[in-house]
């Protein structure tokens, strides 16, 4: 049986060096580095898609007003707002060569889905890459994931609500009407909600045994806890220094070519 390495990293008050660290996990698997989970956390931060403009999917002033970090992530999909009621998973692993979004949403995420109902819940995944429960009647979102493969590589990376603040992250995310008009509801908190208003007395300890017990069966891979490489240490620094830091790439989306690594930095 193969290994799945399991990662308690983060720098919550750096989103910038934290997402860094995201790219250089997906190319330290890329290079032969063992399939990794990672747990991490943000402060208070908004992160983008890679192809989202950050003055039309973010209140720019409120963030501004309430200290909020606006940062992009290479991978696509929406902005989202981290605090840290927020619990931030990712999974990094190797796959069909013949690369897909099926395998990152279809397959991959399928593992979280079953994590949450090892946890007693109801879930179930919509719209390609959101993970809703039911209470009841209702359902809610409580997770939203991004992912990007290259050459039989892959990456997925979520979000998990466990107490967020939901008023700061309704006044900071700006949605589309056409999308709230396709959710039937008329703000985005109102369609959102935390575990812990579902079940108090889940925390993150059970999040995380559910989510790697998931992915190790789900991968057929024997789970062990890591630190990062210092390859992935200095990887992260490089790209964190020339493109992750730099408003060029976080408010400004220019593309990736334009901050490649030279071979000596």
């Amino acid at each position: 049986m193969g290994r799945l390495r399991v990662l308690f990293y983060e720098t919550p008050d750096n989103p910038f060096y934290s997402l860094a660290f995201e790219e250089a996990i997906f190319q330290s698997v890329m290079r032969g580095a063992d399939a990794t989970l990672r747990f991490w956390r943000h402060s208070n931060a908004v992160i983008i898609g890679y192809f989202q403009k950050a003055d039309e999917d973010v209140n720019i002033e409120y963030a501004r007003k309430m200290n909020i970090s606006i940062a992009r992530r290479f991978t696509g999909g929406g902005a989202v707002y981290h605090d840290l009621g927020c619990l931030l998973w990712t999974v990094a692993t190797r796959g069909p060569e013949t690369g897909s979004t099926s395998y990152l949403y279809d397959y991959l995420l399928e593992g979280f889905v079953k994590a949450l109902r090892r946890l007693g819940f109801t879930a179930v995944r919509e719209n390609v890459n959101d993970v809703v429960v039911t209470s009841g009647d209702k359902s809610f979102k409580v997770s939203g994931a991004a992912g990007s493969f290259r050459g039989g590589t892959y990456l997925l990376h979520g979000t998990l609500l466990l107490n967020t603040n939901l008023e700061v992250l309704s006044r900071v995310l700006r949605v589309s009407k056409a999308k709230l008009a396709d959710k039937k509801v008329s703000d985005v908190k109102y369609r959102v909600t935390n575990l812990a208003n579902l079940n108090p007395s889940i925390g993150v300890p059970d999040v995380v045994k559910a989510v790697v017990e998931s992915y190790s069966e789900l991968l057929g891979l024997e789970p062990y806890y890591d630190l990062p490489s210092r390859e992935e240490i200095d990887l992260a620094r490089r790209l964190y220094e020339a493109k992750y830091s730099r408003a060029e790439w976080n408010l400004l989306r220019m593309p990736h070519s334009y901050f490649e690594l030279s071979s000596t930095s």
